[in-house]
Parts: structure tokens; C-alpha cells; sequence
């Protein structure tokens, strides 16, 4: 799916193995091992262009693990950053469920066993974080692991999160960190309000969210988990939310409230990821 979308500056120049040439059929490529591939052929024409090796998951695996993702991630974010194009004044947090087939971080649930993908944007829309954890905690303990992950280090200034973030005293721990959280009151709240109406005005800006989960769903391969590995299933998190950040820089999408639309001639050439034994960026 990466290579469907034509990235322009993710190239790599591995030769196979001979050990790996000659895993037979388990070193093949097959379908299920990519985030929603809507054109198979394309992909493969694509890998023939890059040089790419053929065991596609090896080489993702290798990539995951020497944190290409997280780097063309953040090498994407520091460039909006200097165009003024991220909007820390209020950013948006939620979490959403994955069943799990096996692994590690995976949790019992009412669901099932699972594990819960956390993620973070910015007041457009843009990914800030995406993080995973275990479905059985309580999202109110995984909000500041997510907030010490995010991809680009600037504080923000306002966290928008639902009722589930309900607990003085993570209001209290945020503050501390500059950080104003606002989230309705649970309806059985029994301790005075400590926020009034005006500021939850700002609350009905988190379908951005919403709509950013979304669209992570429509990657098959993060609505169920098939990876025994946490770091590889997380991987493919940070893989999703880069492709969404590339494709609107490649069609010019105005999904993000009309921001591609400046940056339709954005020169994405100043991004590179360029292969030195498992890939360095620079």
C-alpha cells in the first residue's frame, strides 16, 4: 500500500539473501501481510521499480525496527512545523479498540481480547502520536504515555478528550505540564464542576478525531491484530498514520480542513529516506 500510493522519497536498495531466497513459499509475498492493498499488481510493479525485496514483510519488519516510520514521520511534521501549518492551540486525543488474535499488550475487554491503538492530532487534524497498549487499563492511564510519545516535542496547549477523561487528577498533572485538559463531567460525577460551558465549547471540534479513527480503519490491518510481536503491530500504526499525512500531499486533498491546498507545491524532495543498511534519515 506504501509503495501503491507512489511515495516519493522512500527508496531502498537491499539485494535478497540467499538464506531468505530460499524460504520457499514463507518468504512470498501474500495480501494479508499489507494495510488494505487495493491494487495488487500495482504494488508489485511498484516493488520491481524500487528494487524492493520480494518478502515484503521481512523488509517492514526490518524497517520497524530501525524506526523509518517514526523518522519520515517526524522529518514530515518538522516541515509543516516550519510552515506554520500545525496547530498546537488545541489538539485532540482518543482511543480506539483492535481485536487481537494473539501477542502481547493484549488485554481482556467485554469485546474480547484486544489491544487499544491511543492516538493523538493536532487542531487540523494532523497525527501527532499513535501509540498501543493493553485493552484492559483505563484510557485515563494511557493519556500521558501518549502525550510523553508524540512525534513532534512542542507542548500543546489544550487536550480535547471525552468523558472518559473525567479525573481531577489528571487535570491537575496536565496543568502542571502546561496543558489544559477539557472533558465533559461524567453524569455521575459526585465532586463539584471544575469547568464551565464556554470552555467546552471548544468539544465540538473532536469529530476531528473521530474522523481520523476512521480512517485508520479503513486499514483491514488494524482492525484485527494477526502480530504476535507489539512492536510490529505498532509498526503498522505509524505506517497508517504517515500514509494519511502522504496522501494528502499526493492528491492534494483538502481533508485537512483546506491546509493540502497550500501546500499542493510543497517540495516533499527535502524528505528523504534513504537506505544505508537498514535506512537512515537525513
Amino acid at each position: 500500500r506504501a509503495m501503491a500510493i507512489g511515495c516519493p522519497f522512500i527508496s531502498h536498495q537491499t539485494e535478497v539473501s540467499e538464506r531468505r531466497a530460499a524460504a520457499g513459499r514463507h518468504a512470498q509475498v501474500r495480501r494479508s501481510h499489507f494495510v488494505g492493498v487495493a491494487n495488487w499488481s500495482t504494488v508489485e510493479r511498484r516493488a520491481q521499480m524500487l528494487s524492493i525485496p520480494h518478502n515484503l514483510l521481512a523488509q517492514f519488519k526490518e524497517w520497524t525496527e530501525a524506526g523509518i516510520w517514526g523518522k519520515a514521520w517526524a522529518r514530515l511534521l518538522r516541515l509543516l512545523d516550519q510552515e506554520g501549518e500545525i496547530d498546537l492551540e488545541e489538539t485532540m486525543a482518543d482511543g480506539t479498540f483492535a481485536s487481537a488474535k494473539k501477542g502481547v499488550l493484549r488485554g481482556k475487554t467485554k469485546r474480547g481480547k484486544g489491544t487499544k491503538i491511543m492516538v493523538l492530532i493536532e487542531g487540523r487534524g494532523i497525527p501527532l502520536a499513535g501509540e498501543i497498549a493493553s485493552a484492559s487499563p483505563h484510557e485515563v492511564t494511557l493519556i500521558e504515555p501518549l502525550l510523553d510519545n508524540r512525534i513532534l516535542r512542542k507542548v500543546p496547549r489544550r487536550l480535547i478528550y471525552d468523558a472518559a477523561a473525567d479525573s481531577d487528577p489528571l487535570r491537575k498533572r496536565l496543568k502542571r505540564r502546561g496543558i489544559e485538559l477539557i472533558a465533559p463531567h461524567r453524569k455521575n460525577r459526585k465532586k463539584p464542576a471544575t469547568q464551565d460551558g464556554r470552555k467546552l465549547r471548544r468539544y465540538r471540534r473532536r469529530w476531528k478525531v473521530e474522523r481520523f479513527i476512521s480512517w485508520l480503519q479503513n486499514y483491514r490491518r488494524l482492525v484485527t491484530r494477526y502480530e504476535h510481536y507489539a512492536h510490529l503491530f505498532h509498526g503498522f500504526v505509524q505506517l497508517a498514520c504517515l500514509m494519511v499525512v502522504l496522501g494528502g500531499f499526493e492528491t492534494g486533498s483538502t481533508s485537512f480542513s483546506g491546509y493540502f491546498r497550500r501546500l499542493s507545491t510543497f517540495n516533499l524532495q527535502k524528505v528523504q529516506v534513504v537506505d544505508s543498511g537498514l535506512g537512515m534519515i537525513h
